[in-house]
């Protein structure tokens, strides 16, 4: 009988291997990694895709089983997240919280926003308050890992609870430390968007294609992550199979930026198409107008353009935001110096302003202008940027 009992706690079960073990938990992970990256952020938070009810359910019970997440609670912070990004108000910005909170107590951040009861109401709205949310789901979050435990223990023994903690701390560490911190300080920016974010890894597979969030961020209802050619996003290749046996339908995906002959004034159109794109005309600014026009500065003054440092330098993507007191000291000494730099960088200032005015009249004369006064510069590459930018359309918006 004792050795029955010290079997059954060595062995469990199944009498697994190692091997058997380690493929049981990646599996069990990248289920779970799957739950949280199309169900809670792309069908949940964003309504960029819907699951067949029976795969939404299956992964409500999931995301309860190996992570005790409240539904309600995820898509509220997260929501909130992209609508006060990098302010006060963020619930896990590294550039309020510092990186090392975010990266290693990221969970702690988001238990706490998830304490604010008016947000969850706020930004918590539409999620699912059936009876198994309220009696099960969220009314024991706990019992969901509880029952995990059990599950591994029976399998596995007491092996089973290494496997368990592994499992508990797979989305803390993923998510709330991994994407929500290391996404907003490290990786490479495709669009100049209004925060930090950046995509850490062009091929998001370990993660679920979360790795890919800079471009989320610029299109954050996009169903797909990936949005150039050499880019893989592994959530994105789940919903299209998905789609394909009919459990998934896509609602809605990142337009896609064309051009129309002979545009001789902006139109409606195409201050529909700046706004859509208002990430891309930014970055196309920043890499088109302002870097070539830096390069001609320096040269005229015999200069290396690496004499300026590259924060600096990254720094006049966005006016200086990131910077502090004496960073932009440090910005408006170099633009002192650079006329043609500190003019192409007024016009982008103007043009970033001119995308958040209310009223299409308005914004349309105001662009109308800017684009009158950007060809009448004299400044060879924004004379080009601004012809470009009087042809933007709107092509491939909705589903893909």
């Amino acid at each position: 009988m004792l050795d029955t009992v010290l079997n059954f706690l060595s062995n469990g079960l199944t009498g697994a291997s190692w091997v058997t073990m380690l493929v049981y938990l990646l599996v069990m992970t990248q289920i779970t990694i799957f739950t949280v990256t199309l169900y809670l952020h792309r069908s949940q938070t964003h309504r960029g895709v819907d699951f067949h009810p029976a795969l939404a359910n299956f992964f409500r019970f999931w995301g309860w089983l190996t992570t005790g997440m409240v539904t309600k609670e995820w898509v509220a912070i997260h929501r909130k997240h992209h609508a006060k990004v990098e302010t006060e108000e963020d619930p896990h910005s590294p550039q309020i919280f510092g990186i090392k909170k975010v990266f290693w107590d990221g969970v702690s951040l988001y238990r706490e926003a998830s304490y604010n009861k008016a947000d969850m109401e706020k930004y918590g709205r539409g999620t699912p308050e059936d009876w198994f949310e309220r009696k099960l789901f969220s009314g024991h979050p706990y019992w969901g890992p509880t029952l995990m435990l059990l599950i591994n223990l029976a399998l596995f023994g007491v092996i089973g609870a290494a496997i368990w903690a592994v499992q508990m701390i797979w989305i803390p560490f993923w998510a709330a430390g991994f994407v929500n911190g290391i996404g907003h300080w490290w990786g490479y920016r495709n669009f100049e968007s209004a925060d930090t974010a950046r995509n850490l890894a062009p091929w998001g597979v370990w993660i679920g294609g979360e790795e890919l969030h800079n471009n989320h961020h610029a299109f954050p209802s996009s169903a797909k992550f990936a949005l150039r050619k050499w880019e893989f996003d592994i959530g994105w290749a789940a919903i299209c199979a998905l789609r394909a046996v009919g459990l998934a339908k896509v609602l809605r995906v990142a337009p896609t930026l064309d051009v129309r002959p002979n545009v001789h004034l902006p139109d409606a159109e195409t201050l529909k198409a700046v706004l859509t794109h208002r990430f891309q005309a930014m970055t196309d600014y920043y890499r088109g107008v302002i870097m070539p026009t830096l390069r001609d500065e320096a040269q005229h003054a015999g200069e290396n353009i690496k004499s300026m440092p590259r924060r600096l330098r990254r720094s006049l993507a966005d006016g200086g935001r990131w910077l502090d007191s004496e960073g932009r000291d440090r910005m408006q000494a170099v633009l002192a110096k650079r006329p043609n730099l500190r003019v192409v960088c007024d016009f982008r200032t103007r043009l970033a302003e001119l995308m958040e005015q209310r009223g299409a009249d308005q914004a349309l004369k105001g662009l109308q202008q800017w684009i009158a006064e950007a060809e009448q510069s004299g400044i060879r590459a924004l004379q080009d940027f601004a012809k470009r930018l009087k042809t933007y359309a709107v092509s491939g918006a909705g589903a893909a």
